[in-house]
């Protein structure tokens, strides 16, 4: 009987015993296992059904095999199957999706994009978690939390904040998104390991727009595109650009060429050529480079940060509140840079030279840290 015609068993313990047999069984023999079974093996693993050693086995045994389209698809769906989602009272919603593991060669301002898109008459949300592996990096949470923003709104809280059309953006937590996939970080960090919850737990899309939801997402290596498209319309997102950027950010190189992919309306995913020249950038730094840190407090494994995080992302709080402000620099650049891709996908601009002379009027203007800062008093 093949993977796909398997009946799923009703126990939680002999059905994780079977994928474990399938996935599990070395480089040469290990097989895949279906969408519906990668579903059910997620759900026993979020609702404390699989025992922990189980569960540990089945995430490691999917990387050493190498998940396939439907394992990735599977345990997304079963995510989102535990995750809260609701919609928001405006017509389009930006889901900006940054690595939830933060950032440690430079300081992140990727943070501040949603506010800009605010300010530019996107609604946007961010998410994350407080310190993920591998790199327990400064995350969007560390830094909005040394700006000023409450990073503990519930769905109801946020989803306020992105109606307001004078706030119009909102970060929300991945304990209050998902807290079943929340309570999973410290397995997660016994395996050491990147699971396949790395990959899709930036894809649930906690806040949807009335009429259509686009995800802004980062990669780094060349396979990752078509996984993220596959994974993004399963997850709903009518429309979706994912970028090549720095640390598998949101934020392209400020020195030299990238490029993007995008699709539109579920359509077929494209391959856009970028350049800073396009958008009148002249920088000799890839990112905003980082200050002198204090060493971490506590020694990881050879991927964690061997930095303050915590100091990392005062700084970066802070750096980024200027750019906000119009301060000349490579953070304002880079939040120029990004917030023009997306104004050119949603089509606010015919051409990201266009976007960028509207993203840095914006700035300038002090509307982008107006929006911001109403979510500071808030």
């Amino acid at each position: 009987m093949s993977t796909t015609e398997q009946e799923i068993n009703p126990d939680p313990q002999l059905a994780m015993r079977s994928y474990i047999q399938r996935v599990a069984t070395g480089p040469e023999y290990s097989k895949d296992i279906s969408f519906e079974e990668a579903r059910d093996a997620m759900s026993h693993i979020l609702d404390g059904s699989a025992d922990p050693v189980q569960a540990g086995i089945f995430l490691i045994a999917l990387r050493m095999k190498r998940e396939t389209l439907d394992e990735n698809g599977g345990c997304l769906q079963a995510i989102i199957d535990a995750s809260n989602i609701v919609t928001a009272d405006v017509d389009h919603v930006i889901d900006v999706a940054d690595p939830y593991d933060g950032y440690t060669r430079g300081l992140p301002v990727s943070p501040f994009i949603p506010a800009v898109l605010a300010a530019c008459g996107l609604p946007a949300v961010s998410h994350g978690a407080e310190a993920v592996g591998p790199k327990y990096g400064a995350t969007h949470r560390k830094v909005l939390r040394a700006a000023g923003i409450n990073v503990d709104y519930d769905m109801q809280q946020a989803l306020s904040q992105i109606n307001n059309s004078d706030i119009a953006w909102a970060y929300i937590d991945q304990k209050t998104i998902c807290p079943s996939l929340h309570d999973l970080i410290p397995l997660r960090t016994q395996i050491v390991k990147r699971p396949v919850i790395t990959t899709v737990e930036v894809l649930i899309g906690p806040i949807r727009g009335k009429k259509s939801t686009t995800l802004m997402t980062g990669y780094v290596h060349k396979p990752y595109p078509p996984v993220y498209t596959h994974l993004a319309k399963i997850s709903g997102f009518e429309s979706a650009v994912l970028i090549r950027g720095v640390e598998g950010g949101v934020i392209p190189s400020l020195k030299q060429e990238s490029k993007y992919f995008e699709y539109k309306n579920n359509g077929e995913l494209t391959e856009v050529e970028i350049h800073p020249d396009l958008v009148n950038i002249q920088q000799d730094v890839r990112a905003v480079p980082l200050p002198e840190l204090n060493a971490a407090k506590s020694k990881g494994d050879e991927t964690a940060a061997k930095i303050d995080t915590d100091q990392l992302a005062e700084q970066a709080a802070k750096v980024g509140v200027a750019a906000l402000k119009g301060e000349q620099g490579p953070a304002r650049d880079s939040l120029i840079y990004s917030t023009a891709i997306m104004l050119t996908h949603m089509g606010v601009e015919k051409t990201i030279h266009a976007s960028a002379g509207k993203v840095r009027t914006i700035i300038d203007s002090g509307k982008a840290f107006a929006h911001f800062q109403k979510n500071q008093l808030n």
